[in-house]
């Protein structure tokens, strides 16, 4: 059986680097999430009980978005 070892250093930084960016990442994808889901909510709030209805909803389901 054949092993490998990888004796290559990394960059110096490029952990670090790879963590901020995967950090900044994170953050931008949570911003959108929490976008998306207020917009739902805005969206939704301007809808009469019947049309709710219509979709399976009531008022009080909307805040689970």
């Amino acid at each position: 059986m054949a092993t490998y070892q990888n004796t290559a250093s990394q960059p110096f930084g490029a952990v670090a680097i790879f963590r901020a960016t995967n950090a900044l990442e994170n953050i931008v994808n949570a911003a959108i999430t929490w976008n998306q889901a207020r917009v739902t909510k805005n969206e939704l709030s301007k809808l009469t009980a019947r049309e709710l209805a219509d979709i399976g909803l009531t008022r009080g389901d909307i805040h689970n978005f």
